[in-house]
């Protein structure tokens, strides 16, 4: 069953001087039970599309799109209320830093408790305070915290950044959610708290069925944990498919220039040989190029790039490229 089905999303900035148009034409879906990473240098547009999702881009932002489904349902032509509704109750996302997205004001047990909606608990209602309390300690316990007294009575401040993130994934999937979007969990995390944290979210994605967009600039991670693929630049998406075929053989520069750049897939590299990178970096929003945005960077430029590249498909495998890795006459 198809749960998320975006075609042309544009998302705008106002500025000053005019609207910048950040996210371009991008297009997305997620079926149910479906890992689908986002990946892209910082800057690229990943956290603006899924914060489009569920609905928290400030007044400046314009968001547009042909479709924006969710289960069948436009959200851009809904009310706000109704929107609300059905991202509280549906759709749950783990932001970046997550000591920040926490209240610091307020215990972890009462935060916890707070996420857990009415409507899951099962008891009377003079009984569900201690329900909620039982159903926070659970949900600590399933995402590997057992010092679960101490935790609970502790402050964010208090706790690390790995056991902040823990909790922001615990708070996530307490309200059971059909789509959980993670917005670089691992930011900051040490390499043994990232591994167990994409570990986790797989472990809910086999046993729950829950859907997962997993969202990173670390093509190595994401690709080891996600059934399919889509790579972003400069707010344009350049490829996606599955995460297998698009490692195997990827047909856009760029795509192709983040799998060189990271060692684990390059076997045949010598030992303190350079890595392939780029030259030149992502360009700033007041300063887009016009066309395929990649342009200026790419090593396969022409002057037909100045136009913006249509998407094309080669079975499964989506692309938006005047030249791409393989020949016209192939597709």
């Amino acid at each position: 069953m198809l749960l998320l089905d975006i075609k042309n999303l544009t998302i705008e900035l106002e500025t000053p001087d005019g609207l910048i148009r950040a996210v371009d034409r991008v297009n997305l879906s997620l079926k149910e039970g479906e890992t689908r990473g986002l990946v892209g240098e910082s800057g690229s547009g990943k956290s603006l599309v899924a914060k489009a999702i569920v609905g928290v881009l400030n007044r400046r932002w314009h968001v547009h799109a042909d479709r924006f489904n969710w289960l069948g349902q436009d959200l851009l032509r809904i009310s706000s209320e109704q929107r609300r509704q059905i991202i509280g109750r549906d759709i749950a996302m783990i932001y970046q830093e997550p000591s920040r997205s926490l209240d610091p004001t307020a215990e972890i047990g009462e935060q916890l408790e707070e996420a857990i909606p009415s409507h899951l608990l099962e008891s009377r209602w003079w009984q569900r305070p201690f329900e909620r309390k039982k159903r926070a300690i659970a949900l600590l316990h399933k995402v590997g915290i057992r010092d679960h007294q101490n935790v609970m009575q502790s402050y964010p401040f208090q706790l690390s950044e790995g056991v902040c993130q823990k909790i922001m994934i615990a708070m996530a999937i307490a309200k059971n959610p059909k789509l959980l979007i993670a917005d670089e969990p691992t930011t900051a995390l040490e390499s043994t708290t990232q591994a167990q944290l994409f570990r986790l979210l797989a472990s809910f994605n086999q046993l729950k069925g829950m859907a997962v967009l997993l969202i990173s600039h670390e093509l190595e991670s994401v690709a080891r944990y996600t059934q399919n693929l889509s790579v972003l630049y400069c707010g344009q998406l350049v490829e996606s498919g599955d995460t297998a075929s698009l490692l195997q053989q990827p047909l856009h520069p760029y795509t192709d220039a983040l799998i060189k750049s990271v060692p684990e897939f390059q076997p045949e590299l010598a030992p303190k040989s350079p890595l392939y990178a780029l030259h030149g970096s992502i360009p700033t929003l007041q300063h887009l190029p016009i066309g395929c945005r990649l342009g200026p960077r790419c090593p396969n430029a022409r002057k037909e790039c100045v136009k913006t590249p249509q998407q094309e498909r080669l079975q499964n495998h989506f692309f938006s490229c005047h030249f791409p890795l393989l020949g016209k006459g192939d597709k």
